[in-house]
């Protein structure tokens, strides 16, 4: 039987945080870094100019320092109140609480990007920018890959071993998943700056229409404000007083006056999730779960994707590209299932409630009663705490 010769030995489709953080751990686990492929879409410079904000779990930091990507510039999370506006229910989770120095990190993209790019640059793995993924066809022995490269508008054509799909895009573009929900609501983003900040402390409220997030950022705040999309529309009309105002409604004054907003973006939410792998192409990351934002837990999913499948490729095929991958692939889906699975139902469970419940129902009410009793059941806190920082281990 004779056996193809790749170009790579895995190529990695999508060269965002979870990509990355990838290729550098499977450089770690002993492939060769020549034997690794990037390809995405984005220039360099556009990925770095990235300026969303994203959440970033202490879990995540760990992972990150292991791949040799952090620090990253990001403002810390020591305490983060949950409650809900204008009725019972609270709770206040602290750092010092759980003997980490930050329950999370509050990042730009781009700035989570940089140091991935600086080790990626270091390590000798290719990275191909920009470049799109046309075509995957999975034969017997290889992958063959279909690129286009935007720059040049040529089109060329890579074999791999194992192609990993690791750029999903948002809930608004993408194919349809055997777990699929529309929440029917916008996430409305933006920075904020109050005259009255604690610093760090998060914020999740939740109003009668979807949570509220205001993470510390910087001199000020990031804002997720998840609303129906008909309110969001409005809100997005509205001049930066009336905005100021609308939020000052919503949120309260927990925070002094809000003085100031930057310009304001949208995008749709839902979950859209499908655990599958082939006998040689496995998804992570946001192209195997994009989630709702509330708790941010999108990225720290995805890392631990990451994290888990160099270690089950290495386990499994001790960086061997003529070994079958596919026991390895499917034990990497089993590893995940429990963590996927609670983070995936614990942030559609709260996504639910406000998507499709009147305020002042039974399941808001319930849930009400739940955050209150949080501080009071130690354990029960401990175990939402340690989930949302590091994920089931």
């Amino acid at each position: 039987m004779t056996h193809t010769i790749n170009d790579v030995d895995i190529a990695i489709c999508g060269a965002g945080p979870a990509g990355q953080a990838l290729a550098l751990l499977l450089q770690q686990q002993g492939y060769a870094a020549e034997r690794i492929a990037l390809y995405d879409a984005k220039t360099s410079e556009q990925a770095e100019q990235d300026a969303r904000s994203i959440a970033i779990s202490y879990g995540s930091r760990q992972i990150l320092q292991v791949a040799g990507a952090w620090p990253v510039r990001a403002t810390a999370i020591q305490e983060i109140h949950v409650s809900r506006r204008s009725h019972f229910g609270r709770s206040l989770m602290r750092a010092a609480h759980y003997a980490v120095p930050d329950l999370g990190y509050v990042a730009r993209y781009g700035d989570i990007i940089r140091p991935l790019q600086a080790a990626i640059s270091k390590s000798g793995i290719r990275i191909q920018r920009p470049a799109s993924v046309s075509n995957i066809e999975e034969s017997a022995d290889h992958v063959r890959l279909t690129l286009s490269h935007a720059d040049t508008e040529e089109i060329s054509h890579v074999s791999a071993s194992i192609v990993i799909q690791a750029e999903g895009g948002t809930f608004g573009d993408q194919e349809q998943r055997s777990q699929r929900h529309d929440y029917q609501q916008t996430a409305i983003i933006a920075h904020v700056n109050t005259d009255a900040q604690i610093a760090g402390r998060a914020f999740e409220r939740f109003t009668e229409q979807g949570p509220l997030a205001l993470l510390p950022q910087e001199d000020g705040y990031a804002l997720v404000w998840c609303v129906r999309p008909e309110q969001a529309a409005q809100l997005l009309a509205l001049d930066e007083q009336g905005f100021k105002q609308a939020l000052q409604n919503a949120f309260g004054h927990r925070l002094g006056n809000f003085i100031k907003t930057s310009a304001r973006l949208s995008y749709p939410l839902g979950l859209n999730a499908q655990a599958h792998a082939t006998a040689r192409t496995v998804a992570i990351g946001n192209a195997a779960q994009t989630l709702h934002p509330v708790a941010g837990q999108g990225l720290n999913l995805g890392l631990r994707d990451s994290m888990v499948l160099a270690r089950t490729l290495s386990r499994h095929l001790h960086g061997n590209s003529a070994c079958d991958p596919a026991p390895a692939l499917q034990a990497y889906i089993r590893e995940r299932e429990t963590d996927r699975k609670l983070t995936i139902r614990i942030t559609d469970s709260m996504a639910r409630v406000f998507a499709s419940s009147p305020d002042g129902s039974f399941s808001q009410s319930l849930l009400g009663l739940g955050l209150g009793a949080l501080d009071v059941i130690k354990p029960a806190k401990r175990v939402l705490a340690e989930q949302m920082m590091f994920g089931w281990r």
